[in-house]
């Protein structure tokens, strides 16, 4: 991949989209990730305003200190970025107080973590007339729909969509992210327990990469071993989060009944 014109690329697609939309520029929510550390350095690369948000709900200190990390170096390397960070912890508890316990199991106090986010981002962007930028990968947001819907899949614009996992760990290295990033095991920073994606996911990014390109030549299965293994495991995961990867379906009247 030519790395360097790939970020000429995509710096020029997120200016012109801005200036064609008569925004002010960008938010990006900040998690301690290499996908929202590139995403927003992209962002800053446009020249346009851009506002970094860490929003921590009992966030494990490591992960905010990377995420606080990015945001101090993207800001005093580019004089168009301003970070901020709003505590949403107290936001959560109050929520999951009015939710009935017998529901609340990890998964959908996740996304609801997610969600109360999404809200968040879209309260500054409003305010300040700008774009909420998403940071979801082709892997996760076309291959296995890793992410959650109406919370970080809510977005106005995606630049990295378009990029594996391992191209955007490339365009960390060529942009020299810090390492702390670039080294981290990747976390959507949603679960108490702090587990990280490849224990959701049963599977490393580089295998499920391999497995949504298989998945494109044949849905046959067809391998041994661990490769069969991880080929359910995306193909599981594609078919059972494809409602988030599709247009939401709408009920049409056939003109005979209006």
């Amino acid at each position: 991949m030519k790395t360097a014109d790939v970020i000429t690329h995509i710096t020029n697609w997120l200016k012109d989209y801005s200036n064609q939309s008569g925004t002010n520029g960008f938010v990006v929510g900040i998690s301690g990730g290499v996908d929202s550390a590139i995403t927003s350095t992209l962002c800053a690369l446009t020249g346009k305003n851009v506002l970094c948000l860490l929003m921590p709900i009992h966030q494990h200190q490591n992960e905010f200190d990377r995420s606080r990390d990015h945001a101090e170096w993207l800001k005093d390397k580019f004089s168009n970025v301003s970070f901020c960070t709003t505590n949403l912890s107290e936001a959560f508890d109050t929520l999951s107080k009015q939710i009935p316990t017998d529901l609340q199991n990890d998964l959908t106090m996740a996304n609801t973590r997610a969600r109360i986010r999404m809200t968040t981002l879209y309260a500054y962007a409003s305010a300040k007339g700008m774009l909420v930028a998403g940071t979801g990968n082709k892997v996760e947001d076309f291959g296995v729909g890793f992410y959650t819907k109406y919370g970080d899949g809510a977005v106005d614009l995606s630049p990295i969509a378009n990029l594996m996992k391992s191209e955007v760990f490339e365009l960390a290295k060529e942009m020299g992210i810090i390492n702390a990033i670039q080294c981290a095991a990747p976390t959507d920073g949603l679960w108490a327990d702090g587990r990280n994606d490849e224990d959701q996911l049963g599977a490393t990014y580089d295998e499920l990469e391999w497995a949504m390109n298989e998945y494109a030549i044949s849905t046959k299965n067809r391998f041994n071993g661990r490769q069969k293994e991880v080929f359910k495991i995306f193909t599981q995961l594609h078919n059972a989060n494809r409602h988030k990867m599709e247009v939401i379906p709408v009920c049409f009247i056939p003109e005979n009944l209006k």
